[in-house]
């Protein structure tokens, strides 16, 4: 059996005969995507948050496509000035208020446009201080559509001078200053890390010139990404947020995995190998072992396929394709490279690694110190990852809103005063929509719009109704039809209600209100739509298919790792303790960004919630890094064991030959996270914490002490698996019988393997 030692052997042929070609491809390809994807930030969604089949998402379609109208997505603040004693209802504050209503309701594509004033001084859109009142309208469409249609809306609506000032906010608003800061942190944290991250190449190779090889291999991925997610935009929405991440991804994984060939290939010089040999001798193992590594992040990532929503689907088709660039990139570029460089990789040296027997190494002395107390180790280590865990138990799942921006944004000042200083959230009102057509204004219908909205007024958390039939607070209809009601009608289309929350919409009071509405009796079938309705909606949409994707990636890494060592107990026991740095990752995201500890640390504002995302997309992505590194270790540990060594013995050699470099790996890609951690944005500050903490606590605390604490007590066992799964590993296996035998090339002959276990 061959396993895929011929793919391989085939692949060093190609490299080393046609290494020049495959540069000359390689810059070509760099040149290609930079021109084509140079702009993808123009191509990408700044929405898709939204299960499109659920009620929330049919609401907003039926509200657009039957009454031309939707949620306010334009907020202004309109602030008296001249002091404390200044009020709305001055008569030059209220001139001024109506002039600026009536150029935004002049605008381009703005519709549904009322104020404080034009509400006839509608007591919930006055501040508790009568100094504030609100202009509200709406622009349809998207997100990227509201994006486009308001640019420059922000200039035109900040006022000062005069007696009022006024600033823009609203869901509209947020998204394109979130879109434009995410821009800004993404130029700030590639600063950031790229002349860091050399000079701690420099420091693990010791040679500039090994050095700068991971760094043009994640250059390379990098500029592909962008040609990717610039394809992908083609033919379906790619989030914003993706261009931040997988710019992370990109750049982590290539120096990730060109560190472990590049090592590799030295390891192989220093052995007494000519540069041919070694590129073919890398392949053969550092080079495996990384395709194995990048399938193994594909797999995670693809997982995210199974969820409705665009959002976290724009992360899979991204995610694949950076990890097909890294994984490319490294080998099959990277060794083209190390064969025209040959023994000049190690030019510009500033110290060379001595080779010396594994047992000398701080990493064996470590591993057999570990394995000499296993049982300690396992129980004093879980206790720290479950103490670490235990805060995830509490979370609290939102989504996101202003606040993910700094205080100083003018959308978040916006957002920050209305909370503060308004009993009610117009902007965040629920819609109740006619699923059906009919007349409303048929006999009996009239009373019964006017019953429904009255009971729908009477429910807790419920600020304001408004319906065709007039305006209802507390079961009471206080203001009877006006020209204002018209638009929740049209002739033969049914008919909708906005029901104006007075708590927090994205908050389990608002998910309640969401509830008590869908569960009103009402007089005719509805849906209901709003941001708390969408929160309840994606909420009950991950549930649904998060147990799908767990089993997804749980049975696949699973039959990965089976193809790669032949045994059951490693892959269960590479999945447990997965799950078990996980847990301590998303308890500490809990205890740090929900519960808003560091948070003038890291500069954030706790809202008491995480998005509803982040502990999905984190989990695809951490899971799959975190395999990184145990496909990495186990590759070493296994080499050992074919070549007869005793279990103990493989494990603390495996882990003396892995653990510089997966140490120097785990510190480079953490930082590159870090860098992204000083996001403006709250998502993308998490999603740099977590993954940072992520790949720490799987480096130093899962593959440095209990991995090989667990394989010392499992002992031969780690190796067993029944004789007809032998069977098919030895028929399927990932492996090869003789990995070092490279026809082509005279090579001092192997040692004979022992019999597989």
């Amino acid at each position: 059996m061959n396993g895929g030692g011929d793919g391989v052997r085939r692949l060093g042929r190609v490299v080393l005969r046609r290494r020049r070609l495959i540069l000359v491809a390689a810059a070509f390809v760099v040149v290609v995507s930079a021109v084509f994807g140079g702009h993808v930030r123009q191509h990408l969604s700044a929405g898709g948050f939204a299960d499109p089949a659920s009620s929330s998402a049919r609401a907003a379609l039926r509200l657009e496509s039957r009454f031309a109208s939707g949620a306010p997505n334009l907020v202004v603040l309109v602030t008296a000035a001249g002091g404390a004693g200044a009020s709305v209802d001055d008569p030059a504050v209220e001139a001024a208020g109506l002039d600026l209503a009536g150029r935004l309701a002049a605008e381009p594509g703005v519709r549904g446009v009322k104020s404080y004033w034009s509400l006839f001084h509608a007591p919930p859109l006055r501040s508790h201080d009568g100094r504030s009142a609100l202009i509200l309208g709406q622009v349809p469409g998207d997100e990227d559509a509201v994006r486009d249609a308001t640019r420059g809306f922000a200039a035109r609506y900040h006022v000062t001078g005069g007696p009022i000032t006024a600033e823009l906010g609203g869901a509209g608003e947020t998204f394109r200053q979130i879109e434009d800061q995410a821009e800004r942190d993404l130029r700030r944290a590639e600063r950031l890390t790229l002349p860091v991250t050399l000079v701690l190449l420099v420091l693990v190779f010791g040679s500039a010139v090994a050095a700068g090889l991971p760094l043009v291999v994640g250059a390379l991925a990098v500029v592909a990404t962008f040609g990717v997610l610039r394809a992908v935009t083609a033919v379906t929405d790619v989030s914003i947020f993706a261009l931040n991440l997988t710019t992370a991804m990109g750049l982590g994984l290539a120096v990730d995995y060109s560190l472990f060939i590049v090592s590799r290939f030295r390891e192989e010089l220093r052995h007494g190998y000519e540069p041919d040999r070694a590129v073919i001798r890398t392949l053969h193992t550092a080079g495996r072992t990384v395709t194995f590594s990048a399938l193994t992040v594909a797999v995670s990532l693809a997982a995210l396929l199974v969820f409705p929503l665009p959002f976290l689907r724009s992360f899979a088709y991204a995610g694949i394709g950076v990890v097909a660039a890294a994984a490319g990139g490294a080998v099959v570029v990277l060794p083209a490279l190390l064969a025209v460089l040959g023994r000049r990789v190690d030019r510009l040296a500033l110290f060379h690694h001595r080779l010396r027997d594994p047992e000398d190494g701080f990493w064996y002395r470590r591993a057999r110190a570990v394995m000499r107390r296993p049982v300690a180790v396992v129980v004093a280590v879980t206790a720290i990852l479950v103490v670490l865990g235990v805060p995830f138990l509490h979370l609290d799942a939102g989504l996101a809103d202003d606040r993910v921006l700094p205080p100083a944004a003018a959308v978040r000042r916006v957002g920050d005063a209305i909370r503060a200083g308004f009993s009610s959230r117009e902007a965040a009102a629920l819609a109740v929509v006619s699923r059906d057509r009919f007349d409303a204004a048929a006999p009996g219908r009239t009373d019964q719009i006017d019953g429904f909205a009255r009971a729908l007024s009477a429910l807790p958390g419920v600020a304001r109704v408004d319906a065709s039939t007039g305006f209802y607070l507390s079961g009471l209809n206080l203001l009877g039809p006006n020209d204002l009601s018209k638009r929740f009608v049209a002739p033969g289309r049914g008919t909708w209600l906005s029901v104006v929350p007075s708590v927090e919409p994205l908050s389990p009071a608002g998910e309640a209100l969401v509830r008590a509405v869908r569960h009103t009796p009402a007089p005719f079938p509805v849906l209901v739509g709003g941001d708390s309705a969408r929160l309840l909606d994606g909420k009950a949409a991950l549930a649904r298919r998060l147990p799908l994707a767990l089993t997804l990636v749980a049975v696949a890494t699973f039959v990965l790792l089976f193809l790669m060592v032949g045994s059951l107990l490693v892959p269960v026991k590479a999945l447990l303790l997965n799950v078990l740095s996980l847990s301590a990752t998303f308890g500490s995201l809990v205890f740090v960004f929900q519960e808003g500890h560091f948070a003038g640390v890291l500069h954030f504002t706790a809202t008491g919630t995480i998005s509803v995302f982040t502990p999905v997309l984190l989990f695809c992505i951490a899971f799959g890094l975190s395999m990184d590194y145990e496909v990495f270790l186990l590759s070493r540990i296994k080499e050992e064991v074919d070549l007869g060594r005793a279990n103990d013995d493989a494990v603390a050699i495996g882990l003396e030959r892995t653990g510089r470099i997966v140490t120097a790996a785990a510190l480079l890609l953490a930082l590159v996270f870090v860098a992204f951690a000083t996001a403006e944005v709250t998502v993308v500050k998490v999603f740099g914490v977590g993954l940072a903490i992520a790949v720490l606590v799987d480096a130093f605390l899962i593959r440095a002490t209990l991995v090989p604490a667990c394989m010392r007590l499992a002992g031969r066992a780690n190796w067993y698996a029944p004789r007809w799964l032998r069977r098919v590993h030895l028929r399927h296996g990932i492996w090869e019988t003789e990995p070092l035998d490279i026809v082509d090339l005279t090579l001092p002959a192997p040692a004979r393997f022992p019999a597989r276990h």
